[in-house]
């Protein structure tokens, strides 16, 4: 009842019902904000929620190395552990790192292809199947196909996996739709499920839905990413 108690109070909760329930198997979300805001903080936050919860989660990266995002999950793990005066840090530690894989890609010759044959691996290998897929820095969507992102879509429907991914804003010469998102990243819209506009203020950093499934009226709530730990908190 304790570690029950701990999951539900997690701020990710207020976040996943802002969201209709959560992402959904098989469904798309983007993070977007300016480079260094955090997103990458921001997914990794969500990605160890999950990790808690006894779930497993595939981390895909072609920006950091696996030791600067191994160390990313701990500082967020150990900031979570405290916000939630968490019991048994170690062996919820040990428990996380089991049912995470991280893979690091060239990002120029990462494909469809490789993702699928890295998750067949892991299956026959470690029976592992994930239930998140985190992919940061990939697809970059000003690059990409449309059969790139129904490719990944269909794998994680095939994983019943939800996948998250990001995309950066600028501050000028950036071509937006009138709810702030990216040309690049709406002319996918009908494959984005949810969209998250990460928006840097004096003190914090706040967070805004621009994007909930098919929702015409979209959730206001007051959340925000704290600069310092890059956890979700309720304002």
């Amino acid at each position: 009842m304790v570690e029950k108690s701990m999951i539900e109070r997690s701020p990710v909760r207020i976040f996943e019902r802002a969201i209709g329930g959560g992402l959904g198997e098989g469904k798309m979300g983007v993070v977007l904000s300016r480079r260094g805001v955090g997103k990458t903080g921001f997914l990794i936050g969500l990605a160890v929620d999950h990790l808690l919860q006894g779930r497993k989660v595939l981390y895909i990266s072609t920006k950091e190395s696996v030791e600067h995002i191994n160390n990313f999950f701990d500082q967020i793990f150990h900031a979570m552990a405290d916000s939630l005066d968490m019991d048994q840090v170690p062996q919820k530690l040990l428990r996380m790192e089991r049912n995470r894989y991280i893979h690091v890609y060239n990002r120029k010759t990462f494909s469809v292809e490789k993702l699928q044959q890295s998750v067949e691996f892991l299956k026959d290998a470690a029976g592992f199947e994930p239930d998140m897929v985190i992919m940061d820095g990939t697809p970059r969507f000003e690059n990409t196909e449309e059969w790139e992102i129904e490719g990944v879509m269909k794998l994680a429907a095939e994983w019943g996996a939800g996948l998250w991914t990001s995309s950066n804003t600028h501050r000028e010469g950036q071509e937006m739709d009138d709810r702030g998102v990216p040309a690049a990243v709406s002319r996918f819209d009908d494959h984005l499920s949810v969209i998250v506009n990460l928006e840097p203020e004096s003190d914090h950093i706040k967070v805004r839905i621009l994007k909930e499934h098919g929702s015409t009226e979209l959730p206001q709530v007051q959340m925000e990413l704290d600069p310092k730990t890059l956890l979700l908190r309720w304002r």
